[in-house]
């Protein structure tokens, strides 16, 4: 709970500031909120930036202006904006799922990578899906496919994570738009970076 806290500036000293990532969600009113739920904006574009990525600029003006931005609007109307994750069926996440399909045409956009793509679509739609990285993937070990094996940790045993991660929210004072995925994302980021950044693990 502390590290929630200290992530998103919840009763820190004056002197202290909190992490650019705590303004992911919220930037100019959430990226999932309607009139924009289904568009890419340059709000959505400057908050990734909070989360230390980029979107090379040919491809942020594609998304805003070119056809790879009305692609993606078509995407985006097809993956719900109000299902969390514990919530979805595999078919939402899965190969072939609009989700999915919408991921796989930003890794394939010139210097946008699996880290990137996932965490513009996290901005769009931040109940169902999660803010992922190479800090995350090193400390569950490179998962498969996250995705799903998210999806079946937050279902198992009654939704029990689940309800383990809005226990933590409420206990740190968080909003409830921090969705149940980015107390996890946080938590395990948190936990592992210093590490990481420090080489003491072989994820690269």
């Amino acid at each position: 709970m502390p590290n929630l806290r200290r992530y998103f500036g919840i009763s820190l000293d004056l002197e202290t500031v909190p992490f650019t990532g705590s303004r992911f969600e919220h930037l100019a009113g959430r990226g999932d909120r309607q009139p924009v739920a289904n568009v890419v904006t340059a709000d959505d574009l400057i908050a990734v930036q909070t989360l230390s990525v980029r979107i090379p600029a040919q491809v942020a003006l594609d998304l805003l202006e070119g056809d790879l931005g009305l692609r993606m609007s078509e995407l985006l109307g097809r993956v719900p904006h109000d299902v969390d994750m514990v919530e979805a069926e595999v078919t939402d996440l899965g190969d072939g799922a609009p989700a999915h399909t919408a991921w796989r045409v930003l890794c394939d956009q010139p210097g946008v990578g699996w880290v990137t793509a996932g965490k513009l679509l996290a901005r769009k739609r931040p109940r169902l899906l999660p803010v992922y990285d190479q800090v995350v993937r090193c400390v569950l070990e490179r998962p498969k496919s996250f995705w799903l094996e998210l999806h079946g940790a937050l279902r198992a045993d009654n939704q029990a994570l689940h309800r383990e991660l809005m226990a933590l929210r409420q206990a740190a004072g968080l909003p409830a738009t921090v969705s149940a995925l980015r107390v996890c994302d946080v938590v395990l980021w948190m936990h592992h970076r210093a590490d990481h950044q420090k080489g003491r693990c072989t994820e690269t």
